[in-house]
């Protein structure tokens, strides 16, 4: 997996969404045949009310609240189609292709083949809708960079660490007794880790 999609991945399941990553859209050619029509880099969905405590046990939890610039709603269901460059970050052509966007939503069943055109023309001229059944539907692009004049909602990378970096460090009791399987917060917790003990040798 690319490192910028694994750093995008850990923040949007930190923020408590579900995400299948670099996903590949499927182009039937006739008699049989497929090709990879393209990859979107991250797909994620999360539900209402999510990203309440997750930890066992008796002591008093504090809520988790997600990060503002990200906009989770409270009470919708929000799907996000997300596209991650190193550097501006845009929507690539692949993913801003109509029949792309109708197959990723067909596939995971976010509104029903009736509504799909509906729901394709705003995301590629707003960036963002509500389908019938009350779920948001959203363009997502992140990078380094934003690119001038988007229609889609922009977060950045380094943002993304910043709020990485703050949740380890505000929830490190937590971080630190457990063993995490994704790589990119393994790498934050470890540098954390360090920094940390540099700072009590040098105390």
């Amino acid at each position: 997996m690319d490192d910028a999609v694994g750093l995008v991945q850990v923040y949007l399941r930190l923020n408590g969404y579900f995400t299948v990553t670099e996903y590949p859209v499927l182009e039937a050619l006739g008699h049989g045949q497929h090709r990879v029509a393209t990859d979107l880099d991250v797909l994620a969905v999360r539900f209402a009310g999510a990203g309440r405590p997750f930890s066992m046990g008796r002591a008093r939890e504090r809520a988790f609240a997600p990060d503002p610039r990200l906009g989770p709603p409270d009470q919708e269901v929000d799907m996000i189609i997300g596209e991650v460059k190193e550097g501006r970050a845009t929507i690539n052509e692949g993913a801003a292709n109509p029949d792309v966007l109708r197959g990723a939503l067909l596939r995971f069943g976010c509104c029903t083949a009736e509504d799909i055109p509906d729901v394709v023309r705003d995301l590629l001229r707003r960036g963002a809708t509500r389908t019938r059944c009350g779920h948001r539907v959203r363009l997502v692009a992140f990078g380094s960079s934003a690119a001038p004049d988007a229609r889609h909602q922009t977060i950045l990378l380094g943002d993304i660490l910043d709020f990485l970096q703050d949740y380890i460090r505000a929830n490190w009791s937590l971080v630190r007794s457990a063993q995490f399987k994704d790589p990119a917060f393994n790498l934050l917790a470890v540098i954390e880790k360090a920094r940390r003990a540099r700072a009590e040798r040098r105390a």
